[in-house]
């Protein structure tokens, strides 16, 4: 552990925390800073405190760091199922159970490994998520796009907060979804006991997602639909389906129980504007058996 401090300037006052420390401490992601505030590691005028705390003039500033790990990811010869590739960017079709960046319980066999091996190289941006812009669950298959260079890094993801990026996935949902179409329109936060989990919230805290669904087929005991989110917020989708009370088929950690051999959820149309060309592109992927078998007599194009 190393021990830091820091005077508050005036250009930092109603700062939150948070977002201070992510500045100063750049090879931390931000949730890793909130968690960190969370374990009671950072303190202002000598107490604990909390993320979302507003810094004020004179407040004195101290914070554990840990060490960071300077491990260099090699590639490895996963096979890809490559949708499209040139110079500035790569978009593949994800199976389901593959992990897209190292990280805490899996530091080997996961997408960012196949493609540092099949590309030679990827954008530097992150050095612990070379090349990612976005990201997909482990269980949920479909089409990601990443970046070659930084430039190509850094225009996709100024899109992505734009949400000017066409997302569409289908997901088997438990139950029978009572309307044809809707909007799920509520925020999401950290759940305050499982920080690996995502909860619906109305606090200051919270970040507005938005969810559009469309309903393409009912069956005996659960519903096909369409899912077009605005925003992308982590496990928005499973959160969003879950809230309504039709949670994802096969989701064991939103949903009721293992009723499905995978989570249901596949993220199928990916489109945007490409970063070196300015032209729109879109990419689709079929979609998985599993799914394709639990839809008899429903075509999704």
């Amino acid at each position: 552990m190393t021990l830091k401090q820091a005077a508050i300037s005036e250009e930092a006052v109603n700062t939150r925390l948070d977002i201070f420390l992510a500045k100063s401490e750049p090879d931390f992601s931000r949730t890793f800073i909130k968690d960190w505030i969370l374990k009671g590691k950072v303190f202002v005028n000598g107490q604990a405190a909390k993320p979302h705390y507003r810094l004020k003039a004179r407040d004195e500033l101290s914070w554990e760091t840990p060490q960071v790990q300077q491990t260099q990811i090699l590639g490895q010869d996963i096979p890809l199922d490559i949708l499209y590739e040139d110079n500035d960017v790569i978009v593949i079709n994800k199976p389901t159970g593959m992990v897209v960046h190292p990280g805490a319980g899996q530091e080997t066999h996961t997408l960012v490994h196949a493609l540092l091996y099949h590309c030679g190289e990827l954008s530097s941006i992150s050095k612990e998520r070379p090349g990612i812009v976005h990201r997909l669950d482990k269980e949920t298959s479909g089409v990601m796009v990443a970046a070659k260079n930084n430039q190509a890094h850094l225009n996709l993801v100024r899109q992505f907060k734009k949400h000017s990026i066409r997302r569409r996935y289908i997901a088997l949902v438990e139950g029978s979804v009572p309307f044809d179409e809707g909007i799920v329109d509520v925020p999401l936060k950290r759940h305050a006991i499982d920080r690996q989990k995502m909860s619906v919230s109305f606090s200051d805290e919270a970040k507005e997602a938005r969810t559009f669904y469309r309903v393409l087929g009912r069956f005996k005991d659960y519903t096909a639909v369409e899912l077009l989110p605005e925003t992308g917020r982590t496990h928005q989708l499973r959160v969003h389906m879950s809230y309504l009370g039709h949670p994802i088929l096969g989701d064991t950690v939103y949903g009721r129980k293992k009723n499905f051999s995978r989570l249901a959820l596949h993220a199928k149309d990916l489109g945007f504007e490409h970063p070196a060309t300015k032209e729109p592109v879109e990419f689709s992927s079929p979609l998985p058996p599993e799914m394709k078998k639990a839809m008899p007599g429903l075509k999704v194009d």
